[in-house]
């Protein structure tokens, strides 16, 4: 039941709870008192009595909107690899990644976020997408899920200066949804030249869709979580190696998978001393 009489406060947590966490204007707008107007309506009356209507529907052919979806992804993939490839610096990649207009979750965002930490880490951090801390602060990792990684970066002796971060889409998916399979395809390019340029000696890949999409992989993060992989592309000298484990924001909504994420990192960190012998 819906009380009356709402205060400022109670409404504010009402907006919290039910997932709205940011204002898309000013001024707010009823859209159930928003009518068309008369002449829109005689025409939308006029188009649905044509006689012909139906038949001329149906002679459309229904695959060209999915032919155009399918030939401006492959454009978009194929500018972001060549844009991607003349990159020989971070800031280099900062720049066309910046400027990149293919995929459209930019044209929702308030910063993109490219990455942080050293550009000399021995160890990787990627995630799956900015949240709307990251998005507001043009950081990764800078809410609670980002509180979380720094401690389990702490745990095994890491500072986060010391490790670098990014994600494999630079920018935030309205609402913090999932992102497709068509955002990671043209933003996955700029990830894998971003990695090549840091060139770790350990990718941590945080959460199932940075695993799926780097590893190439349609197993659960469950089943893949833990295993060590090595992580190739053409422009790499050597193997990377690659471990999955759970995403931070999992883990503070499944606080049991902690002991797991733990053992995680405990293996990253006997990784590390071996790589250093």
């Amino acid at each position: 039941m819906i009380k009356k009489n709402i205060s400022a406060k109670e409404l504010l947590n009402l907006y919290v709870e039910s997932g709205v966490d940011e204002a898309i204007g000013n001024i707010p707008v009823d859209k159930y008192t928003l009518a068309e107007s008369a002449e829109v309506q005689k025409t939308a009356i006029a188009e649905s009595s044509r006689p012909n209507l139906q038949q001329e529907i149906k002679s459309k052919p229904v695959h060209v909107a999915t032919r155009n979806i399918a030939e401006t992804t492959n454009a978009a993939i194929k500018s972001a690899v060549e844009l991607s490839a003349e990159c020989s610096t971070l800031e280099e990649l900062r720049k066309v990644i910046e400027d990149f207009d293919g995929c459209l979750l930019k044209a929702t965002a308030m910063n993109t976020v490219f990455g942080a930490g050293s550009s000399e880490a021995r160890v990787m951090f990627v995630g799956e997408a900015p949240g709307a801390d990251e998005d507001r602060a043009g950081v990764p990792f800078v809410g609670e899920s980002g509180m979380l990684l720094n401690k389990m970066i702490e745990s095994i002796g890491l500072k986060r200066s010391e490790i670098y971060i990014s994600n494999i889409l630079p920018w935030r998916p309205p609402g913090n949804r999932k992102p497709t399979q068509i955002e990671m395809g043209i933003c996955l390019p700029f990830i894998e030249r971003h990695i090549e340029l840091v060139s770790p000696n350990i990718i941590v890949l945080l959460g199932g869709s940075a695993t799926s999409a780097l590893l190439a992989s349609n197993e659960g993060i469950t089943r893949l979580r833990g295993k060590w992989f090595k992580y190739e592309t053409p422009s790499l000298s050597s193997p990377i190696e690659a471990i999955p484990t759970f995403h931070p924001a999992y883990l503070l909504r499944t606080p049991a998978q902690k002991r797991k994420a733990w053992s995680d990192m405990l293996a990253i960190k006997k990784q590390m001393n071996k790589v250093s012998q």
